[in-house]
């Protein structure tokens, strides 16, 4: 066994333990939730512009609005004073954002299906007429 401390009950504390906890804990600073929302962001813009289909642009669509959602929850947990209270600015935001893409997403396949209906193709470059 190899004994890397104590833990703040007095405990042994293995190295498995302290890596396990780490991993739990998660990312402890801002810079990981810019990344990871950088990283979606980016994703989200790649997907708009290489799809040549509407259900590809509306799930970069998604993921750019996942990656908005991630910084307003990041900016919430690391942005406030943390002695007037926990502040659930960022949450709230998220909440909307949600709502938002799933309303988004239900009006945008609508339209996909009426226009698969009528033009038999998603492909948004091929539908290049807007008549019924």
């Amino acid at each position: 066994m190899n004994l890397q401390g104590v833990d703040r009950a007095g405990r042994p504390d293995y190295e498995g333990t302290a890596m396990l906890n780490q991993l739990l804990q998660g990312p402890n600073n801002l810079n990981n939730y810019l990344v990871l929302a950088a990283l979606l962001f980016a994703c989200g813009i790649f997907a708009m512009v290489s799809r040549r289909n509407a259900v590809g642009i509306l799930m970069g669509v998604e993921l750019i609005l996942n990656a908005a959602g991630i910084n307003f929850v990041a900016f919430s947990r690391f942005g406030h004073d943390k002695v007037a209270g926990n502040q659930l600015d960022g949450q709230i935001f998220t909440l909307f954002i949600i709502v938002l893409a799933a309303a988004e997403a239900a009006v945008a396949l609508a339209l996909v299906l009426s226009v698969f209906q009528t033009h038999r193709t998603i492909a948004l470059d091929e539908v290049d007429e807007m008549k019924a």
